[in-house]
């Protein structure tokens, strides 16, 4: 078992909680996308993946099916995911 310190399971937790955040705010964009309502920004849908939140982004843009097809997106998401599945394992190392 891997032995953390209190700053690295807060840090994990955090980077938990952001992942979560950037998981909700694609699926919101997603659903105000359907409903013609005013949408989240592309640069806050960016900014909450590249503050490690990238897992939370690379998951829901597939599982909504929500900005697959902007070349963008399917380069600079996978992109932030790789980089908070980067921190984690060094967290975790």
């Amino acid at each position: 078992m891997i032995e953390l310190t209190m700053t690295e399971q807060f840090t994990l937790l955090a980077i938990g909680l952001l992942n979560s955040i950037s998981f909700v705010l694609f699926f919101l964009d997603k659903e105000k996308a359907k409903k013609n309502k005013r949408r989240i920004s592309e640069k806050t849908l960016f900014l909450s993946a590249f503050a490690l939140g990238g897992v939370g982004a690379w998951v829901s843009m597939y599982a909504f099916r929500h900005k697959t097809k902007h070349l963008s997106f399917k380069l600079g998401i996978p992109l932030a995911g790789l980089l908070t599945s980067g921190v984690v394992y060094s967290l975790l190392r």
